[in-house]
């Protein structure tokens, strides 16, 4: 199996903006911009607060010749690499690198014949441009749905080797592979398939998972699935929401499963019958006021006094609540009893010193 670390490391961008995919570089967080084509000022103020929300990678659609000069004003807004969403048309393709995308995002099959592949190629070897192979649900070829019956696992992970194998016809191997499905075993399956006989990074996702909620938690079950089994070099986490959710969503993950250093991840207790304060309001206040907290620290917030500090001996600090008060510890050891009314203003100071 091709783990994380195992798939060939590609390079995306130039200088010292340029992110890595694959090998040894961490897991990168990416989004699409969702503003109208035509809407360049609109697009341009999407990347720049996508940036500001920690996406590492933006991907924007290419959908015609009059969009390929958002590129550059793109370039101009934001330091991270822009990836150039295609479909069918090859000229858009090298029209998108000679404008100074970083990446393209393309079927080779169905950009027409070999030679316009390699022409596509040719460009990207030139210009030191990543290419994506996307597959989905929706594009399968029509012989393999034909041979499966169904976008199967095994049809999509037929499909995006077949379109690797185009480009590998003209000796090009800086190839990053997506094969989505918005079914999440389908999806698992397929990337846990493609992690067999693929050896360039893979590219997480749920196609299509949904509005904010939903979207979330099944991104959450398939994407940190694999991430926890060692694959997968970059995610998106696909949502019919703003795209800074989908950054916001994705970067949560990273920390939640310990593949992302920095922010504050927490452990709080469901409540029980021993809770005598209002924990589940203290949780969310805390959560809300450390949300641009760039520590690298865990934060327990216990409702007991008597099992919290052992519980959540392994955080660096918390508050575990009594009778209309609490306290407040570090490392499992007591450093404070206090009012409730305070305990929160009293961790936040603590924090700080940390």
């Amino acid at each position: 199996m091709f783990k994380r670390e195992d798939t060939v490391k590609v390079k995306i961008g130039q200088g010292e903006n340029a992110v890595f995919v694959g090998g040894d570089a961490p897991v990168s967080v990416q989004s699409m911009l969702n503003k109208h084509s035509t809407d360049f000022k609109g697009n341009i103020a999407q990347a720049v607060a996508l940036e500001k929300a920690g996406c590492e990678i933006i991907r924007v659609s290419v959908p015609d010749i009059n969009t390929v000069p958002l590129i550059a004003k793109l370039k101009e807004a934001v330091r991270v690499p822009i990836v150039a969403d295609i479909h069918f048309d090859y000229k858009l393709a090298i029209e998108s690198a000679f404008a100074g995308v970083d990446k393209i995002r393309i079927n080779p099959g169905n950009i027409g014949d070999d030679s316009k592949v390699k022409q596509v190629v040719d460009v990207c070897k030139q210009k030191n441009i990543p290419i994506r192979v996307g597959v989905n649900s929706g594009s399968v070829e029509k012989h393999i749905l034909a041979k499966y019956g169904s976008p199967t696992p095994e049809a999509l992970i037929e499909s995006g080797m077949y379109h690797i194998s185009l480009l590998e016809k003209f000796d090009f191997d800086r190839i990053i592979l997506s094969l989505k499905s918005s079914n999440v075993q389908t999806m698992f399956e397929t990337y846990m398939g493609a992690a067999e006989v693929c050896r360039y990074p893979l590219h997480l996702g749920v196609t299509e998972a949904g509005t904010l909620r939903m979207g979330t938690l099944r991104s959450a079950a398939g994407i940190g699935g694999l991430l926890l089994n060692g694959i997968g070099s970059t995610i998106r986490v696909s949502l019919t929401d703003d795209p800074v959710t989908e950054v916001e969503a994705g970067l949560e993950l990273l920390t939640a499963i310990g593949l992302k250093k920095g922010g504050v991840r927490f452990v709080s207790c469901p409540t029980c019958g021993r809770t005598s304060i209002d924990l589940v309001d203290l949780a969310k206040k805390a959560e809300i006021a450390l949300k641009n907290c760039k520590k690298d620290i865990t934060v327990a917030i216990m409702g007991c006094v008597v099992n919290g500090p052992g519980e959540a001996k392994e955080a660096d600090i918390g508050i575990a609540g009594g009778k209309g008060e609490g306290i407040i510890f570090k490392k499992g050891e007591i450093i404070k009893k206090l009012p409730e009314n305070e305990l929160l203003a009293a961790l936040l100071e603590e924090i700080e010193r940390l």
